[in-house]
């Protein structure tokens, strides 16, 4: 049995993706421990994970409050502020589970969570980098899309591509100087580049997203494993409500679900203006957020608020979704077959925007496009075009049946490497 540690960081889009691989690792025998916020403390306890509580939900509540979040630039900046200034942290908490005899035989941890490296270059621990989107390669075969219009920078000749990617990263700029510090106070030595030294473990790098959504590129990490969406939305430990499961049945025809996303506590805005264009449709919907008071205070009869509802079991009897963009969000969608509408804000978004449209599976609408005119058309347009429907439910066969054993395996195989 081995003890393995994971360092998810983020929203419930980057935890839930560890929770599926740690109940998958429980039950071929192995301990597994989280690290993290510990505004989930109570789903990974349900899952049978051990948990190292993170912070306060007060500190989680006022980054997810922060107006730089969503901003483009400025939303990268921050989060890269937060992965620099919690490292610590994180690190203590590794360290405090070896001094308790509890020493982690495999650390698994998004690139932002400095602390698994540190880990591996101060005790030697095996670590294994876990993107969760295809953005976080930057590719110079296929240039993600950071930003509204970057999808025609692919046309570019790939010598100008590779030169770009030369250019100094964010990451540098942002949580390299806060490392550096703590490198030096645990005995290590700090990387003479974050993006090009520490971004992906020469350990392992784990894909957590399909070959279909993002083809193999010729500079992707080695080695590495590519494997299918996680698609952990806890519906066995939290099912759907009993007013949400009556709401659903007494509606004629399936509803569009909306939600920003469960960090997203500054979405009144985009809220007002998807509920009337919704509205103005005459479709019912599920409006899915963690802080109901981001909705407008008179709503339409049929249309149903709820702070938290599994994504799987909701969708399977919905039309649409509409949402963020988020990469967790993303995936229960083709999961469940359904059309999407996304209307990107930040950080990853814009590429999975792009890469749902290249699919033929959804539509996307910029946040400055976003008016109640506009919305309308672009649903009746996903709702009333069958070869969208046609194409998510294609791709939502593709993932039917994944299991996690392969994975596992590959991890286990990290751990005696």
């Amino acid at each position: 049995m081995a003890h393995v540690a994971m360092l998810p960081l983020g929203s419930a889009g980057d935890v839930f993706p560890f929770l599926s691989l740690g109940k998958a690792l429980l039950q071929r025998g192995h301990r597994v421990t989280m690290i993290t916020a510990c505004l989930f403390e109570t789903a990974a306890r349900q899952a049978g994970v051990e948990f190292v509580s993170m912070g306060t939900e007060e500190e989680f509540d006022a980054l997810a409050r922060d107006p730089r979040l969503w901003k483009m630039a400025a939303g990268t900046k921050l989060v890269f502020e937060y992965a620099g200034r919690t490292a610590e942290r994180y690190f203590r908490a590794i360290e405090g589970l070896r001094d308790a005899g509890a020493a982690p035989d495999l650390i698994m941890a998004p690139m932002t969570a400095f602390a698994g490296r540190m880990a591996r270059e101060k005790w030697g621990t095996p670590f294994v980098t876990v993107h969760l989107q295809p953005a976080a390669l930057m590719s110079a075969y296929e240039m993600p899309v950071l930003a509204p219009g970057m999808q025609y920078l692919r046309r570019a000749p790939l010598w100008l591509k590779k030169a770009m990617l030369r250019f100094p990263n964010p990451v540098d700029l942002v949580s390299a100087p806060l490392l550096k510090k703590l490198c030096a106070e645990v005995g290590i030595s700090p990387p003479r580049s974050l993006w090009r030294d520490w971004w992906n473990s020469p350990d392992g790098v784990l894909l957590l997203y399909p070959e279909w959504f993002a083809p193999p590129q010729p500079d992707w990490p080695e080695p590495r494993l590519q494997w299918d969406f996680p698609l952990e939305d806890l519906r066995a430990e939290q099912p759907l409500g009993a007013e949400l499961i009556r709401f659903l049945d007494d509606q004629s025809e399936p509803p569009v679900v909306i939600t920003a996303g469960s960090a997203n506590l500054q979405a009144k805005d985009h809220f007002a203006v998807l509920v009337e264009g919704l509205r103005r449709t005459g479709k019912p919907g599920v409006l899915v957020t963690r802080d109901l008071s981001q909705l407008p205070s008179e709503l339409p009869p049929n249309m149903l608020p709820v702070e938290y509802a599994p994504f799987g079991p909701l969708l399977e009897r919905s039309a649409a979704l509409v949402h963020h963009g988020g990469i967790g969000t993303l995936s229960q969608a083709f999961a469940a077959g359904v059309p999407q509408l996304i209307f990107p804000l930040a950080h990853d978004q814009f590429d999975n925007a792009d890469r749902l449209e290249r699919l033929g599976a959804g539509l996307s609408l910029s946040k400055r496009r976003l008016q109640p005119a506009r919305i309308a058309a672009k649903l009746e347009q996903l709702l009333g075009d069958p070869s969208i429907r046609t194409a998510a439910q294609g791709l939502a066969a593709r993932l039917s049946g994944t299991r996690n054993e392969g994975v596992c395996e590959w991890l286990e195989s990290r751990i005696r490497a």
